[in-house]
């Protein structure tokens, strides 16, 4: 959509309203990843409790990305074209609100799959669209993404701990009524928050597509396909994992507000001296640390062992999330900001989302999770070795 003027959202802010801005923000993304610490840490455990295999869990947690491959595509096009992002916010989060108010009563599992496709539908396209409109706010506000993006850490952090507390005493069956608290939070959170653009100028699809086609840029989302099929892994079935070691609800929390608190620091490092570091080394040392965290997990007997594993996510998903960030907003243009978030999401939430949990849950229930870690480990390395041989092979160096 062309505008003749220039928008509120689109002048520089003041010291003073940049400081609001800012804090509505920060909020925001904290409540927001309060959602996210729910859908990670204690959905699956719902399910489990429910009476479902880890191969049906898997196709429980396939099922979303799958529709988040049009639910990404659709909503960062939208974004583009129509130039919002606070009215998309506001219409996923009402729609979560009513897939979980849905699946309450439900017990059968044809049914559930079909109402958590819906619920994904609206989820899965939230993380990209809130990180495009933290990037667009950083030359409004001066503030840099990682110092906005760390509240959501906090935000993940807080709610995996103290909801695993809580589910300890009052028991899983009150997860989904939990759910429902912090989407409702969240949706009114947005109210408080500008609607950033990065341009006035009318979006042009056919530009978008021919930059998908650019060799560079194919080869690097291929790449992020490699490292996020274990990311994904480790995510759907580490909460399983733990439960058939023994580990309570809190535990489970513990261990993802390891994981959380754990990426803060290198966040805050990366948002300030991260510029000085090419991406595809660190990018590369990621992967690695990815199939360290793995193996390690493949290996582990007692579940406390899960929170060491856990603070890993400091260097391998802390390093990896921001610096693919980075690099993607250097190789793609801002009027395609969101459309690029969206193929990223598409890929790292998507396809990655349902190779791991069609295929990951057969391999789990069938060969056991040692076998599973491990090739999620070796997956990983491959990843290492192709950002290794794209950055060996690219002007970049």
């Amino acid at each position: 959509m062309e505008t003749s003027g220039t928008s509120e959202a689109d002048r520089p802010a003041t010291s003073a309203t940049a400081h609001k801005e800012i804090f509505a923000l920060r909020t925001y993304t904290f409540f927001s990843y309060s959602t996210a610490a729910m859908v990670v840490s204690f959905i699956p455990l719902f399910f489990l409790e429910r009476g479902y295999s880890e191969q049906q869990i898997g196709i429980i947690y396939a099922t979303g990305p799958l529709m988040s491959i049009f639910a990404n595509i659709l909503f960062g096009m939208a974004s583009d074209k129509l130039r919002t992002i606070k009215k998309l916010l506001f219409l996923l989060l009402f729609g979560q609100l009513v897939m979980i108010s849905i699946l309450l009563p439900i017990e059968h599992f044809a049914l559930v799959c079909i109402v958590m496709l819906g619920f994904y539908f609206f989820q899965t396209p939230i993380n990209p669209l809130t990180d495009s409109l933290i990037l667009l706010s950083s030359q409004y506000t001066g503030k840099p993404y990682a110092l906005i993006r760390i509240y959501g850490s906090l935000g993940f952090a807080a709610t995996a701990y103290t909801l695993g507390l809580i589910l300890k005493q009052i028991g899983s069956s009150w997860t989904m009524p939990l759910a429902l608290l912090t989407i409702a939070i969240t949706l009114g959170l947005v109210f408080g928050l500008k609607d950033y653009q990065a341009t006035s100028r009318k979006m042009d699809f056919s530009g978008f597509f021919k930059l998908l086609r650019q060799r560079n840029i194919v080869i690097f989302f291929l790449l992020v396909l490699a490292i996020s099929i274990p990311h994904r892994m480790n995510e759907g079935f580490l909460a399983v994992t733990m439960r058939h070691l023994g580990a309570s609800d809190s535990l489970v929390g513990l261990s993802w507000l390891a994981s959380a608190l754990s990426e803060i620091p290198i966040l805050f490092l990366l948002g300030k001296y991260g510029h000085k570091f090419k991406e595809l080394p660190l990018l590369m040392i990621a992967s690695i640390m990815y199939a360290i965290r793995l193996w390690f997990v493949s290996d582990i007997q007692d579940p406390r062992w899960a929170i060491a594993a856990q603070a890993m996510h400091s260097v391998s998903f802390g390093i990896y999330f921001s610096t693919a960030l980075r690099y993607i907003s250097r190789i793609i243009p801002d009027e395609y900001r969101a459309s690029g978030q969206a193929v990223y999401a598409v890929v790292w939430t998507g396809l990655a989302g349902a190779i791991s949990g069609l295929f990951g849950g057969f391999i789990y229930e069938q060969f056991g999770r040692e076998s599973f870690f491990r090739m999620g480990a070796i997956i990983a390395m491959a990843a290492a070795v192709g950002f290794l041989v794209k950055y060996y092979y690219s002007d970049e160096r």
